[in-house]
């Protein structure tokens, strides 16, 4: 399991030019679900992506972590973090889950983040064209794999 993740002032999810869910500060976070993932990987990257200290303290040194500052979660299923690109020009998506398993594991997480943060967390529409719209804060932004816990 993958995540792309994005410190935000604020980020929003549009559908067919009608807004699904926003938040302000907080984590946007992509997430790219790949054949053979599993429970496991989802609580391993849950409680890695509340606890993570990237927010500013009192002196502005990134210290304080979503639960510290109370921040909010937007969770965007992206299956294209699981492209493999070796070959060509054309990406393969070969190595992400198909949809009738990653559907299921991406309400998973959620909930489970939604557990890790102690409040809510927005979400996308799971298979849909999706426009994203983010302000980075920092920017900082984040490479989190389950598969390779760095």
């Amino acid at each position: 399991m993958r995540t792309l993740l994005q410190r935000v002032s604020n980020a929003s999810v549009t559908v067919d030019r009608t807004v699904v869910s926003e938040i302000g500060s907080g984590f946007l976070i992509l997430l790219g679900i790949g054949a053979g993932d599993d429970e496991a990987d989802i609580a391993w990257l849950c409680g890695k992506i509340a606890r993570m200290r990237v927010f500013p303290d009192e002196e502005g040194k990134m210290n304080h972590s979503l639960l510290d500052t109370g921040g909010a979660a937007l969770v965007v299923s992206q299956f294209t973090l699981h492209a493999s690109t070796k070959k060509g020009n054309r990406p393969s998506f070969l190595n992400s889950a198909p949809p009738e398993l990653a559907e299921p594991l991406y309400e998973t997480f959620c909930a489970a983040l939604s557990d890790e943060i102690r409040k809510p967390v927005a979400r996308g529409i799971f298979g849909a064209d999706m426009q994203v719209s983010l302000t980075n804060d920092g920017p900082v932004t984040l490479w989190l794999d389950s598969r390779a816990r760095e």
